[in-house]
């Protein structure tokens, strides 16, 4: 049976795009936590890019990687929907790593060729 084609490209550049927006965390003092944590529940299923805490604060970076604005914001594309899927998986990650008290935020780092943009807070 043929393999789905498969944009080995895009796969490349989405990689390079969370190798960089995790090294701009970890020069504004974040500790990365966790990289690609893959949830698949009853209730929910996806991924979370990057786990990252600085100080009392855990954040779950959502990254969008884009070659040019043509088609939109990388930003804008974090829908209401995937902001919901993002909320559910962020308790499943922190249930399953022990982060009861913490202060919790979503941030959204933005890669436009080779432009980033930190959202913090971004919802």
């Amino acid at each position: 049976m043929p393999q789905p084609h498969t944009d080995r490209s895009r796969i490349a550049r989405g990689r390079w795009g969370e190798d960089q927006a995790a090294r701009l965390l970890i020069r504004e003092g974040f500790e990365i936590l966790d990289r690609n944590w893959v949830h698949r529940g009853e209730d929910i299923c996806g991924e979370i890019d990057i786990v990252a805490r600085r100080a009392s604060t855990v954040v779950i970076c959502e990254v969008k990687t884009r070659r040019s604005t043509r088609y939109g914001g990388g930003a804008a594309a974090v829908t209401a929907a995937k902001q919901q899927r993002l909320r559910k998986m962020a308790m499943s990650w922190m249930r399953a790593h022990g982060f009861p008290d913490v202060d919790l935020r979503f941030d959204v780092i933005e890669i436009t060729g080779v432009s980033v943009t930190h959202h913090e807070a971004a919802f």
